[in-house]
């Protein structure tokens, strides 16, 4: 009796760790490009290019803090160019984390703006903000602002 107890705990602790531990990581990393210019980025040792218009995925990246840096085309007719966002910096993967780097651009008066937006499927945090109106000291819950 005490056997078959032995054996059935151990038959049981072996199907619990085999079903507890999954083979891929499922991590990705999706750079979109919305913006007007091809835009070039340095992850994980490589270069991606990605076209205006179009997204590349990167699948099964490995757990762990990585490096990226943005290089982009100025489209012809620009005369001067600018950033916005961190078009360089690190990111952090866990289990099961999916990354988009979304590239978005404007055209004004010859001046190229290239955008940058990373969000994360790790990154969900809420903060409470407060609006005061002028002569009113209370805290509106909404987006429904009324006059004063």
């Amino acid at each position: 009796m005490k056997t078959w107890l032995l054996s059935t705990g151990v038959i049981v602790l072996l199907i619990l760790s085999y079903v507890g531990c999954s083979n891929s990581i499922n991590n990705n990393v999706t750079f979109q490009n919305m913006a007007d210019a091809d835009v070039y980025v340095n992850f994980r040792g490589s270069v991606i290019d990605v076209a205006s218009g179009q997204k590349t995925v990167v699948s099964n990246v490995p757990v762990g803090n990585y490096n990226y840096s943005t290089t982009y085309t100025v489209p012809a007719g620009a005369t001067g160019s600018a950033t916005l966002g961190n078009l360089s910096g690190t990111v952090t993967f866990k289990a099961g984390t999916k990354i988009l780097f979304l590239y978005s651009s404007t055209l004004l008066d010859g001046n190229y703006t290239i955008s940058l937006n990373v969000s994360s499927s790790d990154s969900v945090s809420t903060t409470n903000s407060s609006i005061t109106l002028p002569g009113k000291n209370e805290r509106k819950t909404n987006s429904t602002l009324t006059d004063p």
